[in-house]
């Protein structure tokens, strides 16, 4: 009852007239920032920190969680509309929404996305509610071992992503994790695979560059070769009878927005893992359990709502070691930390009793945004689908601009671009020989992490691997390792079971 009383308040803040102002208008910022690939809500989150200096710490921090959430909400509109990834946590988003869009039905997929991070927005805020304390130290349990694990888990649901072709998936998988590990030796700090001494691979291989590269310049380049160049993508209507049909057709991603959600604020609590790798890994697991997982990569509605569902949760999931236990979740919250040291708060678990109307002004704002979020998203659904009525002549170019800018942005190096340029025509001939890119976009994101986690494992124990397979020593990691065995195999089992007992015609 009193978390409810709290809550309450907490909502009552958030609705203060002032308040609520810069809660819509960080809604519609994190939009547009999360549309622009190269931004993202991190570089929306850091830019803006200094205009909250002449607002009370409360309204700062709602203003700022709102164009995180309009973020993650804005990300998959890039994607969806152009192929292009407005931030890393909207990649997934591209497998499906592209294709959804490429086919007539950009407004499924608009609402999908809508509606998909509503739910995972609500679920998390709910969790979030409900279970802080408990859920920090499960947060506080995760160490390198079990954090290796979770990424062993993710890589074993890649191999579902590539189809049955496992050989050019793995291939894929590989080449991924070699670019990876480009730049400084986590441990040593020596330099790794800088070719031909160029000092641009020092800082490593970004993964937007990488993201932008495959999914903007190499569709651009697809595009082009098999419509010549005179294709107008789609002249579409917009009515709300079409949003209606659209949500109708989401009944069958019941499955989706449960382990997108769920996996997501889980995935989001974990120190340093964030919504990313929580986006990749929803879509991976909801393509292995589908009983339609042939129509992921065509336009799947449930490829769309799984990582939106869960980019949103983790999101939100992310912000709950920063105020607990003072650790940031992601990159974003790791900003807003400083923003709140800034404004001279102490983050930990003395926050909740020494500033109440602070912490449960943000957790009230959040129910509050993720509503104001989905509203504006429908409601600019119509400003977004005149993309498709530009022809692609005219279109292509815009696209190139734009993956130039977000391929310069992250890094502000001109190096990254001509990478970026180098990464489309690759992904262009990938394309053409019918490997999948996508699990090499992902292991990109995941290599970092799990060989750190990895390496720190190996130190602790010596260089066993009993680390992460005997229950008696790490149990949670055993737990998930284990889980990940069995991902890993279950394709291997159904192709198998084809082979020696194929369906009668």
């Amino acid at each position: 009852m009193e978390t409810f009383y709290l809550l309450m308040n907490g909502i009552g803040t958030a609705l203060v007239p002032f308040n609520l102002a810069l809660l819509i208008f960080g809604c519609l910022i994190g939009l547009f920032v999360g549309a622009m690939p190269g931004l993202g809500s991190v570089n929306g989150v850091a830019i803006l920190i200094p205009i909250t200096f002449i607002v009370p710490p409360t309204a700062a921090i709602i203003f700022l969680a709102a164009v995180y959430y309009g973020a993650m909400y804005g990300g998959a509109i890039s994607s969806i509309m152009l192929g292009i990834p407005g931030a890393s946590t909207a990649v997934a988003t591209v497998f499906d929404g592209r294709p959804l869009a490429q086919k007539g039905e950009a407004i499924t997929g608009l609402t999908a996305a809508a509606v998909g991070s509503f739910v995972g927005g609500t679920v998390s805020v709910i969790l979030f509610t409900l279970f802080a304390p408990p859920l920090a130290k499960v947060a506080l349990a995760f160490n390198a071992p079990e954090t290796f694990a979770l990424m062993v888990m993710a890589f074993a649901t890649f191999v579902g992503l590539g189809g049955d072709d496992i050989p050019k998936t793995c291939f894929s998988i590989l080449i991924g994790l070699v670019l990876s590990t480009i730049g400084l030796d986590l441990i040593s700090g020596k330099p790794r695979l800088i070719f031909f001494d160029i000092p641009g691979f020092l800082h490593g291989v970004n993964f937007l560059v990488l993201a932008i590269g495959i999914y903007g310049i190499g569709e651009m380049l697809w595009t082009l070769e098999t419509t010549k160049g005179a294709v107008k993508i789609s002249s579409i209507s917009f009515t709300f009878k079409d949003v209606v049909l659209s949500v109708k057709k989401l009944k069958g991603t019941m499955m989706a927005m449960t382990i997108g959600s769920f996996l997501g604020f889980f995935v989001g609590i974990l120190p340093a893992a964030g919504a990313t790798p929580a986006a990749l890994m929803a879509y991976g697991i909801t393509k292995q359990l589908s009983k339609n997982s042939a129509e992921f990569g065509k336009g799947a509605v449930a490829g769309v709502v799984a990582p939106e569902c869960a980019n949103n949760s983790a999101s939100t999931g992310s912000m709950l070691p920063m105020l607990t236990l003072g650790i940031p979740g992601s990159p974003t919250t790791a900003i807003l930390l400083g923003g709140m040291i800034l404004w001279g708060l102490t983050p930990g678990p003395l926050l909740f009793t020494q500033e109440p109307e602070f912490v449960w002004g943000l957790i009230g704002s959040l129910y509050i945004a993720n509503f104001f979020a989905l509203i504006l998203n429908v409601a600019l659904i119509p400003a977004f689908i005149m993309v498709l009525r530009v022809p692609f002549a005219i279109l292509a170019p815009v696209i190139f601009v734009l993956c130039v800018t977000g391929g310069y942005a992250p890094t502000q190096s001109i190096h990254d671009v001509w990478l970026m340029l180098l990464f489309g025509v690759a992904g262009y001939i990938l394309r053409k020989l019918d490997y999948p890119v996508a699990p090499a976009v992902l292991s990109i994101v995941l290599g970092p992490l799990a060989e750190k986690a990895m390496r720190q494992s190996l130190i602790i124990s010596d260089g066993s691997f009993n680390i992460f397979l005997d229950f008696t020593i790490k149990p949670i990691a055993a737990t998930i390792m284990y889980i990940a065995l069995i991902f890993l195999f279950l394709p291997l089992i159904n192709i198998l079971k084809n082979q020696l007992f194929p369906k009668k015609a």
